[in-house]
């Protein structure tokens, strides 16, 4: 069987593209162009870096793409008392078998949301470095690689500062992009009200 023509994969996969566009932006609803970058990034295999203030969508925005693209997602909300080994995971010994046993943690999926990741120490932060630049991670002298796609969509409130820490120069190279979400305007809004909120249902369509 032949393959089809480049021209026709082109066509077909800018078809599929504008489907998803369409239906995130029924989620997310008057930021197109958010919802567009927020693509880019997945297609690229980056990250995404949201900086805003609460209540504009920001998680809504993670698990749509999640469901978008039938993949799963977890959602961490980082506080100044996680540990590393809550977000990557843990080797336990078990009595019964007596060996250790490794306990993935929540960076096991293929959608992070790491919530507020400014409000976590220096030391939890790191933990996602491995992760977010080789799509793997090392414990106890071995490596485990992380499932495909994967990845990370860290958020933190640019107006409190009080109890965070601030995100290091390593840390913030390895986002693709920070973005501003903002609220809708007031058409947008007038929409959402009309409709009863957001159409969950449509992104997996």
């Amino acid at each position: 069987m032949m393959a089809p023509p480049a021209s026709d994969l082109s066509v077909a996969l800018r078809s599929r593209l504008q489907q998803l566009e369409a239906h995130l932006g029924t989620v997310l609803r008057g930021k197109a162009e958010v919802v567009r970058l927020s693509l880019v990034g997945l297609l690229s295999r980056g990250h995404l870096l949201i900086e805003d203030v609460p209540g504009v969508g920001k998680t809504t925005l993670a698990h749509a793409l999640a469901r978008a693209v039938d993949s799963r997602f977890h959602r961490i909300q980082f506080t100044a008392d996680m540990l590393p080994g809550d977000v990557l995971g843990v080797t336990v010994f078990n009595a019964q078998t007596q060996e250790f046993e490794f306990k993935p943690g929540a960076i096991f999926t293929n959608f992070l949301l790491a919530d507020e990741i400014n409000r976590a120490t220096p030391k939890t932060q790191s933990a996602l470095l491995e992760a977010m630049n080789e799509q793997q991670i090392s414990i106890d002298g071995r490596s485990y690689p992380l499932a495909r796609p994967f990845m990370v969509i860290a958020t933190q409130n640019p107006v409190e500062h009080h109890g965070t820490y601030p995100l290091p120069e390593s840390q913030l190279d390895r986002f693709l992009m920070r973005l501003r979400i903002g609220y809708p305007d007031a058409a947008s809004e007038r929409e959402i009200l009309r409709r009863g909120g957001a159409d969950h249902n449509a992104v997996s369509a």
